[in-house]
């Protein structure tokens, strides 16, 4: 009886072994990784934006009589190096500035209730520096197209200066801010030809931190301390760019 038992015991054992070396086969996913960003290679960028407005008796919507004018302008160059096949590491920089002009405006809500806004004057500019680790996903022996996910550490800050009124009734406020964000954003490249690709990503999650010291009048000083986490897709953070890889 006790032998028989012994017996059964190791034709279970070998019954559970078979099918577990049969599910393993099976379940095997057979995902196969191609050099899609050789070892060795430069993946380099810039982009540049400029934009101008200039605005006389515009009207839109509740805000009548708007003069004045804007400019936004921004340049983010990038340097990366791929330290091993589909794995790249660097860094890029931005810096934006931007301006408003606003000589007058009429804020109409309906025909007993208006605002007039005139002499509204501000100007910022601000600066970044972005650490990002990168690793490429081919899509099986697609050469043209493939997957990235970046991993981003960026500090930045900048100043922004708001004037209004004039005369006496001149008062202005200076700010100072200091920025941190952890991020992770995932992509989809497309190369044109062998040397350059155009790129997309979309923000996904990440952690950012920010801080603000504004002087009103030379007088009043505030302080303001903000984060913000994020775990769902930010529509507001996809980026469109062109890279050359050399």
């Amino acid at each position: 009886m006790k032998k028989r038992i012994n017996v059964l015991i190791v034709l279970i054992y070998t019954l559970f072994g078979a099918i577990n070396a049969s599910a393993q086969e099976e379940f095997k996913r057979g995902l196969q990784q191609i050099s899609f960003i050789p070892k060795g290679q430069w993946i380099t960028g810039v982009s540049v934006s400029y934009s101008q407005s200039n605005q006389s008796n515009y009207q839109f919507f509740i805000i009548e009589n708007l003069n004045g004018d804007t400019y936004n302008f921004k340049v983010s160059p990038m340097l990366m190096y791929c330290f091993q096949d589909n794995l790249a590491a660097g860094g890029r920089f931005a810096y934006t500035r931007s301006k408003v002009d606003l000589k007058s405006a009429d804020v109409v809500l309906d025909s007993e209730t208006e605002y007039n806004v005139d002499n509204l004057y501000s100007i910022s500019q601000n600066w970044s520096g972005m650490a990002s680790f990168r690793n490429y996903i081919s899509l099986g022996n697609n050469r043209r197209f493939g997957l990235f996910n970046e991993v981003q550490l960026e500090i930045g800050g900048g100043d922004s200066k708001i004037c209004n009124g004039s005369g006496e009734d001149l008062t202005g406020t200076y700010s100072r801010n200091f920025n941190l964000n952890v991020g992770l954003a995932p992509g989809l490249v497309m190369f044109l030809n062998n040397y350059s690709a155009i790129e997309v990503s979309v923000g996904l999650l990440g952690f950012s931190y920010a801080h603000t010291k504004s002087t009103t009048d030379q007088v009043y000083v505030a302080n303001t301390d903000s984060k913000q986490a994020n775990f769902k897709i930010n529509l507001f953070s996809i980026s469109f760019g062109v890279a050359f890889y050399l």
